[in-house]
């Protein structure tokens, strides 16, 4: 039977008051192609001085030079005086980097003789990247939205997980997946705005919010997979047994909600479901930009 669940919201102020998060796009490599929608920018980030124009829908090439950084602009390779770069459209647009469409800035960065490439971008907007690439955005509504708010959740629970490399999180598995602007659409763009700012706490912290694909008819404790327990996941029947097993089965499955979705559980019922004894908080809009 179907629980009827009232939601309780609590603000909360936590400590990036800007609410932008860098995802790593590349790391350590030897080239990159870059490029923007509209005339962009590239900025020195260690001077905060513009060092160069790029023209809109055009590609350029940059490379590792020394411990400095080199651009290929009209067919030469020109050495900027500096190892951290910034690349930002001069109005609203989008920057490229691996032939996708990103929101925010790109920071390109010299280290070690190869080149880290981050997305630095407003937590919403990673979002908008990251819903689509993890779950099929035909799905239910409300699951898509149980989505929202774990990936969200997830996101600002882990922030500086990948501190070592000048980044939060990766734009792959080992975190969350992310495809930038390019695989957003009307309908996963819109359950992201209509749960901005919701995370899932315990506790009064947020949770990370562990998901994956299906838990093969039972998701399973933490304590299981990484040999620590977490309060907040406990193993219950993950609605999914027609779908076979695929990842760690810990905390959400995603077959799972899109399921009971279907049942006619709301984001909330899912997610109180999958991640026991949370609360929902919305990040203090005082604070949120």
């Amino acid at each position: 039977m179907k629980k009827i669940i009232t939601a309780c919201f609590v603000f909360l102020v936590i400590n990036n008051p800007c609410f932008a998060i860098k995802i790593g796009l590349q790391t350590a490599v030897k080239e990159i192609g870059v490029g923007a929608s509209t005339e962009a920018v590239i900025i020195d980030a260690n001077t905060n001085k513009s060092i160069c124009s790029l023209d809109a829908m055009k590609g350029y090439e940059v490379r590792p030079y020394r411990n400095k950084i080199a651009i290929k602009y009209n067919g030469k390779f020109y050495k900027i005086d500096s190892d951290n770069v910034v690349l930002k459209t001069e109005k609203e647009g989008f920057v490229s980097v691996k032939n996708k469409w990103y929101r925010g800035i790109l920071m390109i960065q010299n280290k070690d003789g190869r080149l880290t490439v981050i997305n630095n971008v407003d937590i919403e907007d990673y979002i908008k990247g990251v819903v689509p690439s993890e779950m099929p955005s035909g799905w239910e509504p409300e699951a898509l939205k149980a989505q929202a708010i774990a990936a969200r959740s997830f996101a600002l629970a882990n922030l500086g997980k990948r501190a070592k490399f000048g980044y939060d999180l990766n734009d792959t598995t080992e975190d969350q997946v992310y495809g930038g602007a390019a695989v957003e659409t009307y309908k996963t763009n819109q359950v992201v705005d209509d749960t901005k700012g919701l995370v899932l706490i315990y506790d009064l912290k947020i949770i990370p919010a562990y998901y994956s694909a299906s838990a093969g008819g039972q998701t399973i404790n933490s304590s299981d997979v990484w040999g620590s327990d977490l309060p907040f996941i406990r193993s219950v029947p993950s609605y999914d047994d027609n779908v076979k097993k695929n990842g760690h089965g810990v905390g959400m499955s995603q077959h799972g909600a899109n399921n009971l979705a279907k049942q006619g559980y709301n984001a909330y019922q899912i997610l109180q479901y999958f991640y026991k004894n949370v609360k929902f908080a919305r990040i203090n809009p005082e604070y949120y930009h």
